[in-house]
């Protein structure tokens, strides 16, 4: 899968309201605060409820989790180089800062968050 947001580096726009009123839904890009550090910021997509993954670097069998009310399992869209549910679990809705929903720059991407 191709990475959503560019190397370079991306200019959006998060909205803080969607999380504390439950908004987030399978799909969404959001900015988190990472459960191992508080002081580093993640953008990752959320998964489902139930979701089926692969944890690359240990294991090449497909692992099931279940994610509890009020959590989210966020994946990043490279499986080999990306930290996210797949090594910390399931994160709390109290963790999650906005959802993506503008992109600003660069100019050929901007627009509404897909």
């Amino acid at each position: 899968m191709l990475p959503t947001l560019n190397a370079a580096g991306d200019v959006l726009l998060t909205d803080p309201l969607s999380p504390r009123l439950g908004n987030i839904g399978h799909g969404d890009l959001v900015l988190v605060r990472s459960p191992l550090n508080p002081k580093i910021r993640l953008m990752k997509r959320v998964e489902g409820d139930n979701v089926t993954y692969f944890d690359a670097l240990h294991s090449k069998a497909a692992q099931v989790a279940v994610v509890p009310k009020r959590h989210v399992w966020i994946q990043g869209d490279n499986i080999y180089a990306s930290r996210d549910s797949r090594h910390f679990g399931p994160v709390p809705y109290g963790l999650i800062e906005g959802k993506v929903f503008f992109r600003v720059w660069p100019p050929d991407s901007f627009g509404l968050d897909q």
